[in-house]
């Protein structure tokens, strides 16, 4: 026979277990037996081979689900195998006068675990102990065989023994569950260190897989909560301080205070002043803010962690020297120089290291070191002067000084000249602003030769300069006596006559009185003629251009030689003996009526 002695299959698969003959036999039986611990067999199946046919039976299946199975070559089929048909199979040949011949199978289940579970140690361990601490417990579920479990620290394997000792150990637990499958459950114990406050720690579940093969489940790493003693402290002022401690003066300066110690300890802050100390302040963050610092507040500053576990001989203690301002600069002034003189500007300073000194004027840099040369000084020489002293160690640090240099003298006028709004010159009632500007110290005042100008006011951005306007219309006056600016202090007046040429009269203004002359004749002409008309009243051809027809009655006719019409010699004759007799009334009654 050939029956191989060991199969291996995955949970949940199925597997065929095979019992062979080496020889040819036309008739034999073939029987699978399954044996309970007692060693008595119990019939599951039986094959009889006559000829080249098998007649397959299963007798009992002993409440497996899926039952067992029979293929056509009589092997022993199990469908989704179990944890529970981990088992010995025996096959048994009767080949009558050729004998009887038996085999036994072992048939291995293979269960890979559920996820490696670890619960570590959620309370403080203390480095102080003399003994080793429960670390974690690591668990691996419904594996088959049972699963081994390992512990590390940062990736390394760690060495533990079974044996309860003071360094470190391990304790396991393995429980086979109602399914047959088996749980491992491990416990890690060790001693802890302070080193051990930056480790890393996690387990692995191995398990094995059929044909030799293994598997691994790591468990998420985990770290420890540890409770060691304060050995060192470190104490440094944060921004905007540098390494050797300069700050600036009205800032704030934060200091810090860290102690190596677990859990943090609480901290004092203190100051020395005559070697004794006085506490600023006590907390367990390790931080001490002192809002806009201010010279006298330079010195020796300390902190101290109260860790009551520390050793004896650890430093417990550090303190740090606060530098406010390594800058005092001479105090700013201000000078008044004539025009045209020399000055030499002085700016010392004393700080350590020694400070760079920079001169500078709107921003413009004018020169480097203590002392700045002016010559010749002018208008334009006047302002504030700027001197800057840094230290290049404290690159936020810096101090200036100003000096304001005021130059006296007879005042500067400078004329804005208009131009006429049309090509040519001015004409008669143009409106034209005139400006003037001066500077000098004192303050020039600006006055007009004619009113109406606007109170000076300074220039912005015009380096001393103050300026004035007048607004007026152009005359033929203005243009024969100009108008005059003048700006005056107590060191003189200096003046500027706007001049506008010849002054053209308005052709606008000369025709509109034309036209009302005109306007005026045509008027009077009309009321003439209305007079006229009026003596003609109720007269046939009166006021009738072109009419013709006999005259009235009483009236001489005209002749056809333009000889005078009667009331022409009768207007005439009214008019030189004092008006006329009839009633209708003569010209010089309605003038007079009018």
């Amino acid at each position: 026979m050939s029956v191989p002695p060991l199969v291996e299959v995955m949970r949940g698969d199925s597997v065929t277990l095979d019992c062979a003959l080496l020889e040819a036999l036309d008739h034999f039986v073939l029987e699978w037996f399954l044996p309970n611990r007692s060693g008595v067999r119990h019939l599951l199946a039986s094959a009889e081979r006559q000829g080249s046919e098998f007649q397959n039976k299963v007798y009992d299946s002993r409440g497996r689900s899926p039952p067992y199975l029979l293929d056509s070559q009589g092997r022993l089929v199990l469908a989704e195998a179990q944890v529970g048909d981990e088992r010995d199979y025996v096959c048994v040949v009767r080949a009558g006068a050729a004998g009887t011949a038996e085999a036994t199978v072992r048939l291995h289940v293979f269960a890979k675990p559920e996820a490696t579970e670890v619960t570590p140690n959620k309370g403080t361990l203390s480095v102080t102990e003399d003994f080793a601490q429960e670390i974690a417990t690591c668990t691996s579920l419904n594996g088959n065989p049972a699963p081994q479990i390992t512990w590390y620290r940062n990736g390394q394997l760690l060495a533990v023994p079974m044996e309860v000792n003071s360094e470190g150990y391990t304790t396991s637990r393995t429980v086979r569950e109602a399914s047959g499958l088996q749980s491992l459950t491990s416990t890690l114990y060790l001693r802890l260190h302070k080193a051990d406050r930056d480790s890393s720690f996690h387990c692995s579940a191995h398990y094995k897989l059929p044909n030799g093969r293994h598997g691994r489940l790591d468990s998420t790493p985990f770290r420890l909560t540890l409770h060691y003693p304060t050995e060192h402290v470190q104490f440094w002022v944060g921004s905007p301080a540098t390494t050797e401690g300069w700050v600036r003066e009205g800032d704030p300066v934060q200091l810090f205070c860290r102690g190596d110690g677990s859990p943090s300890p609480e901290y004092t802050f203190f100051r020395l002043q005559d070697k004794q100390e006085n506490v600023l302040k006590t907390n367990f963050g390790g931080n001490l803010t002192l809002e806009r610092v201010w010279r006298n507040q330079s010195g020796t500053y300390g902190c101290r962690a109260e860790d009551y576990d520390a050793p004896e001989d650890a430093e417990l203690s550090r303190t740090l020297e606060l530098h406010l301002d390594p800058l005092e600069l001479s105090t700013g002034e201000e000078l008044s120089l004539p025009l045209g003189s020399s000055t030499t500007a002085n700016c010392s300073v004393r700080g350590l290291p020694a400070p760079a000194l920079r001169w500078t004027k709107d921003s413009v840099p004018l020169g480097d070191g203590p002392t700045l040369s002016l010559s010749s000084i002018t208008f334009d020489s006047s302002g504030t002067y700027v001197c800057e002293a840094s230290t290049p160690t404290v690159p936020l640090l810096s101090r200036t000084r100003s000096l304001r240099l005021l130059v006296e003298g007879l005042p500067e006028l400078q004329p804005e000249e208009t131009q006429p709004q049309r090509e040519g010159s001015w004409r008669e009632g143009d409106e034209v602003t005139l400006i003037c500007s001066a500077r000098g110290y004192p303050e020039p005042k600006l006055s007009w030769s004619q009113l109406g100008g606007s109170p000076a006011e300074p220039v912005p951005g015009g380096q001393g300069w103050v300026s004035s306007s007048l607004t007026l219309k152009v005359t033929s006056a203005l243009s024969r006596d100009g108008v005059s600016c003048e700006a005056s202090n107590p060191f003189g007046n200096t003046h500027h006559v706007f001049h506008f040429g010849n002054v053209a009269p308005q052709a606008a203004q000369a025709g509109v009185a034309v036209l009302a002359v005109a306007v005026s004749v045509g008027l009077l002409l009309l009321v003439i003629a209305a007079f006229y008309c009026m003596r003609r009243k109720g007269r046939p051809g009166c006021c009738r251009k072109g009419e013709k027809g006999a005259p009235p009655p009483g009236e001489p006719e005209l002749s056809h030689s333009g000889a005078e019409r009667p009331e022409q010699t009768g207007l005439l004759m009214g008019g030189a003996s004092g008006g006329a007799k009839r009633g209708s009334g003569g010209f010089g009654d309605e003038v007079g009526e009018a």
